[in-house]
């Protein structure tokens, strides 16, 4: 039995909703960014209710009750200890990105990743200047593996970063303990820092898998590594702006406060608060959420391979974003072709890969069964040729 309501939609329309207000006033599902359409966790919601009562949002330093909660999360969740003095703070995973780029090389130096990959993966070297190599993972009927000669191949003498996704957005790998040890092995060989985003890392939907953060792997990590995590995705608290970067190297750490600097300061007050009831008490909703997710992804799967053969689904690990490979289908611009049908898709030129498109089934049952049966005759329609 529920003890959560994942069922129903709340009304996001007249809150400023980024994903909503795409689509403001036409008959289009957004299913596009990473923002779920579930309330927050009862727990989290009263924790923010208490703040707000107190009245005074005066600028707020980071709470020890969030920064406790931070660390015994990481250890007894992940299983890694970490200093409260690691712990640096920023309004989002995208802003630690590109002070990361900023911090971490000159000018004519760059960053290495691979694509697909969450768009800020791309945006944030060229918004600081420096330099961008993307290399292809590789592909094998839609479970992805990293390209090591490739990736030997393409890797400069100006390169000094390298992101890393995991849980990887979009194609919803967790990336194994070995697949991870070559990481660090091949930052090490090329002495590169590794920045690590882990913000998925509570999604693990695959009961054989479970996320192994990059600072367990090895202590390089420690002198040479950057954690990006936050509770936003997994709670859905994007609009909270609240997120955290775990350094432990006292000179890295201090690289990234020189490169924040003049660009904020302090952080929402309440976000503080929803990090601190999230991983105090947010537990059980996040099992129930799970459980949805999962069945959610089961139905995109048998829904696809019965009905619209011609797309293949990346086996997904992790996350609530399935990436599909509609190459088969020869749309010229995917994104409009799915909109004009009533349902609204990242297009997966955004992620470095043409071809593809990232549904987010991160809703209500019954919403993502309406944006199926759209998807539907948008594939109908593909293969009629109207395109």
């Amino acid at each position: 039995m529920s003890t959560y309501d994942f069922e129903n939609l709340p009304n996001r329309s007249n809150t400023g909703s980024i994903k909503w207000d795409r689509y403001a006033d036409r008959d289009i599902l957004p299913m596009w960014v990473a923002d779920m359409d579930f309330r927050a966790a009862p727990e989290v919601e009263a924790a923010l209710q208490e703040r707000v009562s107190h009245g005074v949002f005066g600028y707020t330093n980071p709470t020890a009750e969030a920064v406790q909660a931070i660390c015994r999360y990481m250890s007894e969740v992940h299983g890694c200890h970490i200093e409260e003095t690691w712990i640096l703070w920023t309004p989002g995973i995208v802003p630690a990105l590109n002070i990361a780029a900023r911090a971490f090389c000159n000018q004519g130096q760059g960053v290495i990743t691979t694509v697909p990959i969450y768009p800020p993966f791309l945006t944030a070297p060229r918004y600081q200047e420096r330099k961008l190599l993307s290399v292809a993972l590789h592909n094998s009927a839609g479970f992805y593996t990293f390209d090591w000669d490739a990736l030997e191949r393409n890797i400069t003498a100006e390169t000094r970063v390298f992101f890393l996704c995991n849980p990887h957005n979009p194609v919803g790998r967790v990336w194994s303990r070995d697949e991870l040890t070559q990481v660090v092995q091949f930052c090490d060989r090329h002495q590169l820092i590794l920045v690590s985003d882990e913000i998925h890392c509570d999604l693990i939907l695959s009961a054989d898998h479970e996320h192994c953060t990059a600072l367990k792997i090895d202590d390089w990590v420690k002198k040479n590594g950057v954690t990006l995590m936050a509770p936003s995705k997994t709670y859905n608290l994007c609009g909270l702006a609240c997120s955290f970067v775990i350094i432990s190297d006292d000179a890295l750490r201090r690289s990234f406060r020189r490169s924040m600097r003049g660009l904020f300061n302090e952080l929402n007050c309440l976000g503080y608060a929803a990090c601190a009831a999230a991983y105090q008490h947010g537990e059980s909703w996040r099992r129930e959420l799970l459980q949805v997710l999962r069945r959610n992804y089961a139905e995109i799967v048998q829904f696809t391979e019965e009905t619209m053969p011609l797309i293949k689904v990346s086996p997904l690990q992790a996350t609530y974003l399935a990436w599909l490979d509609i190459r088969a289908l020869k749309l010229h611009h995917p994104r409009t072709h799915f909109e004009r049908r009533g349902v609204g898709l990242n297009d997966g030129t955004e992620f470095g890969v043409p071809g593809f498109v990232r549904l987010n089934f991160g809703c209500p049952p019954s919403r993502l069964r309406e944006a199926l049966r759209r998807m539907k005759i948008a594939y109908d329609d593909a293969v009629r040729g109207d395109k």
